[in-house]
């Protein structure tokens, strides 16, 4: 089955996201049909802010990593395509497809400041892309992320506008983070011309609920890298509590 099939509306594909080989091994072993980095936790577990702040070259080192360890189909978030240019933007994702990557997350966001890039232009960085290469082009537009819930209603059409631009210039997906209405969610779902992608913030419905809106693929993006580090925190903690006296101050450790 291709990594595009997978996406089914009312049966979505569903991405735990990990950040590097050690992830990767565990939620494959779990089950997973497909695997899928968050840049936010690729960038936090080797020191870095999001928002491409990673060296290029780095992000690269990690996918090999993930994949001399899993032959599952992986897709790369590659924020807003690492480069300046469509040429170099469509390099960088070449070097990807060229270790054996299937898809990539590609933002309409300009980080790390924020903003939205025109969807004109963002239409011609993916058709850079897909010239290039056959990647399955996951376009992300952070409209709703860059604004408050409560404008998330008087987005809709813009947002609805981004999805057949994008789908013109040959994207396979539509990613909306931070969109968590149920009624929303269902609108883009009926409307978009791309299998529309959720992420499951603690905010947004339930994946079975996200499955009867119809959403073909359900991301976590930072959440499993967050609960990892914070498991991480508090296991240190209930062993130091649990070992007695040994000159290490807890409440200081755990800051």
């Amino acid at each position: 089955m291709s990594f595009a099939s997978l996406h089914q509306p009312g049966n979505p594909l569903v991405l735990f996201n990990i950040w590097d080989a050690g992830s990767a091994r565990a939620v494959a072993g779990a089950g997973a049909a497909a695997l899928a980095t968050g840049s936010a936790s690729v960038a936090g577990a080797l020191g870095y802010e999001d928002g491409q702040t990673l060296p290029f070259d780095l992000l690269l080192t990690v996918v090999a990593r993930i994949r001399a360890v899993s032959d599952l189909p992986l897709s790369v978030d590659f924020e807003a395509g690492y480069a300046d240019t469509p040429a170099d933007m469509a390099e960088n994702a070449a070097g990807l497809a060229d270790l054996g990557v299937v898809g990539i997350n590609l933002e309409d966001g300009l980080p790390p400041a924020g903003g939205i890039r025109a969807a004109p232009e963002q239409a011609g960085l993916i058709a850079a892309i897909r010239a290039r290469t056959d990647l399955f082009i996951n376009a992300r537009t952070d409209l709703f992320l860059q604004n408050p819930a409560g404008t998330h209603s008087e987005l809709i059409e813009e947002a609805l506008e981004r999805a057949s631009t994008y789908a013109e210039a040959g994207a396979d997906g539509f990613f909306v983070p931070g969109l968590v209405d149920p009624d929303l969610i269902a609108a883009v779902c009926r409307r978009s011309p791309l299998p529309v992608n959720i992420m499951k913030s603690p905010a947004a419905p339930s994946i079975g609920h996200l499955a009867r809106l119809g959403v073909a693929r359900v991301s976590f993006g930072p959440f499993p890298w967050r609960e990892a580090m914070d498991g991480l925190g508090r296991a240190f903690r209930d062993h130091i509590s649990r070992s007695g006296p040994t000159g290490v101050d807890v409440p200081r450790a755990g800051r």
